[in-house]
C-alpha cells in the first residue's frame, strides 16, 4: 500500500472542499472496498477523508410516507430496522443477502452505492483494464468472462456492479442526495446515479468531483409481495450471477402493479418500464423477460445468464403468487 495522507473533517461540505483541494483524494467511510484496492494498488490515494464523524447515520421518516436514509447508515443497521423490514422488505432481503454479517455491520449505504465492479480483470494490475486506466483496453472481452455483462456493455467494458443494495434502490425509485464544495445540494435519480460504460467506462457515476453523498431517500412503499431472488455460486459472500428484485401485486395473469429490477447483467442495476407494463396487462414471464433481455448479448463463458434471467424471473413470479 502507497503513502497517503490523512484528515477527519467536521462537515459535508468540508469533507467535499478539501476532496475538490486535492487531486486524487478518496473519502474512506466503512473502508470494505476502498482498502482492499489500495492493498492492491489498484487505487492510490494521495489522501484519505475520513467521513465516520459527519452525523450522517440516521434513518428519517419523511412528511411523504418515505424515507431518508443517511449515507453513513451502516448496511445491517439499515437492513434490521422496523421500518424498512415492514415496508420495504424487498431492500432489507436485498441487504441481507450482501457479503458476510462482518462487512455489512461495517459497510455503509453511500459507500454501498459506490464500491466497484469485481471484475478479475480491474483487480489484475498486470492486464489491461480501461476501467483502471483509460484507452489500455478490456481483457475481459478475450478473456473468461463468466461473471461479466450481457446488457448495457460496450466495446470498451464489460464489466458488472456487484451491489444488491442498488438494485433493490433503483427498484424503490429512490434518489441519491449529495453536496457539492460549495455547498450547492443535488438529488440525483437513482436511475441516473449509475453510468452505462460506453466509451467512458472509467466514469461510473454522475457524481461531480469532490461531491459528496449525504443520503438516499425513499419514495412512499409500494403495495404488493416484496422478492429479492440471487443466483450465486455459493451461499454467502458471493456476488450475483444474476439477481431479480420484484414487488408484485396480484398474481400472475392478474398482475395490479409490477416492479422489477435485476442484478448481475449490466453496469448498473438493470429496469425495462416495458416489461412491468406488459405483466400488469397479461404478459407471461417469458413475455416479460424477452422485454427485458432486448439487445443481450452473450461474451461466450456468460452466455448462459440470459436463459438464467427468464429462469430466475419465472421463479419470483411463481413464488409471489
Amino acid at each position: 500500500m502507497k503513502a497517503f495522507s490523512y484528515e477527519r473533517p467536521d462537515t459535508p461540505q468540508a469533507a467535499a472542499a478539501a476532496a475538490q483541494a486535492m487531486p486524487g483524494a478518496k473519502f474512506i467511510a466503512g473502508g470494505t472496498n476502498l482498502l482492499d484496492l489500495m492493498k492492491l494498488e489498484v487505487e492510490t490515494p494521495a489522501h484519505l477523508i475520513d467521513i465516520n464523524r459527519l452525523g450522517l447515520d440516521r434513518i428519517d421518516a419523511m412528511p411523504d410516507g418515505g424515507l431518508r436514509i443517511g449515507a453513513m447508515v451502516r448496511n445491517s443497521d439499515l437492513a434490521a430496522d422496523v421500518r424498512v423490514r415492514s415496508s420495504y422488505g424487498v431492500l432489507s432481503r436485498a441487504l441481507l443477502s450482501g457479503a458476510s454479517g462482518q462487512l455489512r455491520n461495517q459497510a455503509t449505504t453511500g459507500g454501498n452505492l459506490l464500491q466497484r465492479t469485481r471484475c478479475p480483470y480491474f483487480y489484475d494490475t498486470a492486464r489491461p483494464c480501461n476501467k483502471r486506466q483509460p484507452g489500455s483496453g478490456c481483457a475481459a472481452l478475450g478473456g473468461y468472462n463468466r461473471m461479466h455483462a450481457v446488457l448495457g456493455a460496450s466495446d470498451q467494458c464489460i464489466a458488472t456492479h456487484p451491489s444488491d443494495m442498488a438494485v433493490a434502490m433503483r427498484l424503490l425509485d429512490a434518489a441519491v442526495e449529495t453536496m457539492s464544495p460549495a455547498g450547492g445540494r443535488r438529488v440525483i435519480p437513482m436511475a441516473d446515479f449509475h453510468l452505462l460504460p460506453g466509451n467512458t467506462p472509467h466514469k461510473e457515476t454522475a457524481l461531480q468531483p469532490g461531491e459528496i453523498i449525504t443520503a438516499v431517500t425513499l419514495p412512499a412503499p409500494l403495495p404488493g409481495r416484496h422478492v429479492y431472488r440471487k443466483v450465486r455460486d455459493r451461499a454467502s459472500y458471493a456476488f450475483a450471477v444474476v439477481s431479480v428484485a420484484a414487488v408484485i401485486d396480484g398474481a400472475p395473469g392478474k398482475i395490479r402493479s409490477a416492479r422489477l429490477a435485476f442484478g448481475g447483467l449490466a453496469h448498473q442495476p438493470w429496469r425495462v418500464p416495458a416489461a412491468e407494463r406488459a405483466l400488469e396487462k397479461g404478459a407471461s414471464a417469458n413475455e416479460a423477460a424477452d422485454l427485458v433481455l432486448a439487445g443481450a448479448q452473450g461474451r461466450g463463458h456468460n452466455d448462459f445468464k440470459i436463459e438464467l434471467l427468464r429462469r430466475t424471473l419465472r421463479a419470483v413470479l411463481t413464488t409471489t403468487a
